[in-house]
């Protein structure tokens, strides 16, 4: 099958956003960029004079310009780059440059049929550079099949027919063959895993489960095998230096379930025999080899989320003994982990808002080297981090903040260089940025605090509105990036905070871990400081404090209403009502035994204290409820709870199921109404009186 060998200037082309976690890909449903409301002349290339307040229509078409890089790789020669975008059409595209040439250009790697759409990603190069290796469903729709590319040559082959998903493909160090992960049993065909729609269960529930396995593939012929044990759920997996063994971290099924309980195996790709190495106190995620094949390094910590990462990197001998903490103490929390060198561990970070890069040496006692950082995100495709060349001397990322679009860098730690040249200039949309600082319970606890657009910011002697946008997880972290639900509210006029509270990522693993057996409490303590903060720092209105958040950040709106009248509106998406209901009804609750403790059957009344739904007698909030209907991580019925609690008592209240979403919508429309709803919501419930005055009195602090 012939590549479609694309050639181009880099940078040319543009595709639509996708929001995550909050919101999935902005489809059809955007007008055209240039479509915006004759009610205001705001663009996205430079700021004009406000004539009123944007729609949320034509904020996002501006915002439909930018482009969405779902994955930068760098060859291990360093002389490649190759990323994949999302489509403005639908799907996603390839491209591959190749470095250090007078006249750069992208070459499109594509087996879809012209005109159609298709799914192409997860790519991984050959270890001579020579080969990328992706996944495509040119062939059936939704199904990913791996593909192996020769730039050279412009063939691309197809080298496998799996039933079920496939993902994760990684070259053997001799180039023979590529591992992926694949989906087998029963079900294997419908999982779409935790954060996606559930399949309807009806009759009698089953209690088997399908298994993602690690199976390698000849690049000769396609031939396969599966290696890895058929009783383990594989989350990730590392090629050991000599091609030898695959070190991986699974758990028994269920998979979705069951990754909060995962531990370090390595198996031999000869005969398929594994051995456990290491079984951690919390999550694990990213394994790599040393270069001498006798240790593993993984990152270790409290984790609410698969996919987020975060905590210290430990380094897990082969030959026994305990595992060693080479970052303990560090006031930062690792992300993403390469060793490059045999006394040089690389690694992503968050350092408070700030993402960074950093080494370690793990020969020596402590000591990290911090080699950049910065008040943006950085990253390969994932958590904050980077692709390297195999000597760790270039690096390729994407680099983004709330005031400028993604575009890939390349070049040394650092020192990076602009690849591509897309629409990236947001500043007509968003005002200045703060690193916000401030005390809780004696404590330090940083935030972010956005400003409106210059077009929209408050006459003088008067004040703005302004939201609180609390993050999931509980275990992440905000860092600046771009986000249209930033950048609809700056560019109508609000303000916008982002508390980095007690729980999340960036200050270490004792502060990641001080929600614990607390959940609401504390969080909500660090949270209003900081507004009081904002409002120190800024003319923000008192009396016209919005809130919102997704998921955990959906709980703690709902545990905000509960708990203070600080706030006039609040919108509450996937939140948790009620904790002792929501055990027993989600699809991974393994995540909460690390932190409640214990089980709600064997403690109950940790989970009581911290239910919204037991407090919320207390509610006067006008408060927008959201779900998506087939959501497994917080089913809906925690929605119900809430919403039928408020209207019971008389709270002004709303409640909107999204019909076959999973609990992170995905649907264009689905996605353009969530956001068109939270600030129509908002701006009913925070209005202003004449010449932006407040019409009712601040509350009391």
């Amino acid at each position: 099958m012939l590549i479609r060998m694309v050639a181009r200037v880099v940078g040319l082309g543009v595709a639509l956003w996708c929001v995550a976690p909050a919101f999935a890909q902005v489809g059809e449903s955007m007008p055209a960029p240039s479509a915006l409301d004759r009610e205001t002349t705001v663009v996205v290339r430079g700021a004009a004079t406000k004539v009123g307040k944007p729609s949320v229509e034509s904020i996002l078409g501006a915002v439909g310009r930018t482009t969405r890089f779902r994955q930068v790789a760098l060859s291990p020669n360093g002389t490649w780059v190759a990323w994949v975008e999302v489509a403005s059409t639908g799907g996603t595209l390839i491209h591959a440059v190749e470095l250090d040439v007078s006249e750069p250009q992208a070459v499109r790697v594509s087996v879809c049929p012209d005109g159609r759409a298709c799914d192409e990603s997860s790519i991984a190069w050959s270890p001579d550079g020579k080969q990328l290796a992706f996944l495509s469903d040119a062939v059936q729709r939704g199904q990913s099949q791996l593909y192996v590319a020769d730039l050279a040559q412009s063939v691309a082959r197809k080298l496998t027919s799996f039933q079920g998903s496939v993902s994760a493909p990684q070259w053997s160090p001799d180039g023979a063959s590529v591992a992926v992960l694949v989906m087998q049993g029963e079900g294997a065909e419908q999982a779409k895993g935790p954060n996606g729609p559930a399949a309807r269960e009806t009759g009698v529930v089953r209690e088997s489960h399908s298994v993602k396995r690690v199976a390698l593939v000849s690049v000769a012929d396609g031939a396969h095998r599966v290696v890895s044990p058929e009783q383990l759920f594989v989350y990730e997996y590392a090629w050991s230096p000599e091609g030898s063994r695959l070190a991986f971290i699974a758990a028994p099924p269920p998979g979705d379930a069951s990754w909060w309980l995962a531990k370090l195996h390595v198996l031999e790709t000869a005969n398929g025999r594994s051995r456990l190495v290491y079984a951690p106190k919390w999550q694990l995620t990213e394994p790599v080899w040393s270069p001498d094949g006798k240790h593993v390094a993984v990152i270790e910590g409290l984790m609410s989320d698969q996919g987020v990462n975060g905590g210290d990197v430990m380094l897990v001998s082969l030959e026994g003994g305990k595992a060693r903490n080479l970052t303990a103490g560090m006031k930062a929390t690792a992300t993403t982990l390469e060793w490059v060198a045999p006394r040089k561990l690389l690694f992503g970070a968050q350092v408070r808002g700030e993402s960074a890069v950093a080494s370690v040496d793990p020969t020596a006692q402590g000591g990290v080297t911090v080699l950049w950082k910065g008040p943006e995100r950085l990253s390969a495709g994932g958590s904050v981090g980077l692709s390297l060349s195999r000597d760790g001397k270039r690096s390729a990322v994407v680099r983004e903040s709330f005031t400028q679009a993604q575009n890939v860098w390349v070049g040394p730690v650092g020192d990076w260089e602009r690849v591509t040249r897309r629409e990236e200039d947001l500043r007509a949309l968003v005002g200045e940025t703060r690193d916000l600082s401030w005390k809780s319970d004696g404590a330090e606890v940083q935030g972010w605090l956005v400003a409106p657009a210059a077009s929209m910011a408050p006459p003088s002697g008067t004040r703005a509105p302004m939201v609180t946008m609390i993050h999931g997880g509980p275990a992440a972290g905000v860092v600046p990036q771009f986000r249209p639900d930033v950048l609809l509210f700056t560019a109508r006029g609000y303000y916008v905070f982002l508390p980095n509270y007690r729980g999340s990522f960036g200050q270490g693993a004792d502060f990641a871990q001080a929600n614990r057996r607390d959940f609401g409490f504390g969080d909500l303590r660090d949270i209003v400081s900081g507004v009081d903060a904002a409002l120190a720092h800024a003319p923000v209105d008192p009396s016209r404090l919005g809130v919102t958040g997704w998921s955990y950040g959906g709980f703690m709106t709902m545990w905000a209403v509960t708990q203070t009248q600080r706030f006039r509106a609040a919108v509450a998406g996937a939140g948790i009502a009620n904790w002792q209901s929501y055990y027993g009804t989600n699809r991974i609750d393994a995540w909460m035994r690390p932190y409640f403790g214990a089980s709600v059957y064997e403690e109950p009344e940790v989970y009581t204290r911290s239910s919204p739904i037991n407090y919320v007698k207390l509610a006067r909030t006008p408060t927008l409820v959201l779900h998506g209907e087939r959501d497994v991580e917080v089913p809906v019925t925690q929605g119900y709870e809430f919403h039928h609690a408020l209207k019971e008592l008389g709270v002004k209240t709303q409640f909107v199921v999204y019909a076959d979403e999973g609990h992170t919508l995905r649907k264009p429309e689905h996605v353009v109404d969530r956001m068109r709803r939270t600030v129509e919501w908002l701006d009913t419930h925070l209005p202003a009186g004449p010449n932006g005055a407040p019409r009712a009195a601040a509350l009391p602090r």
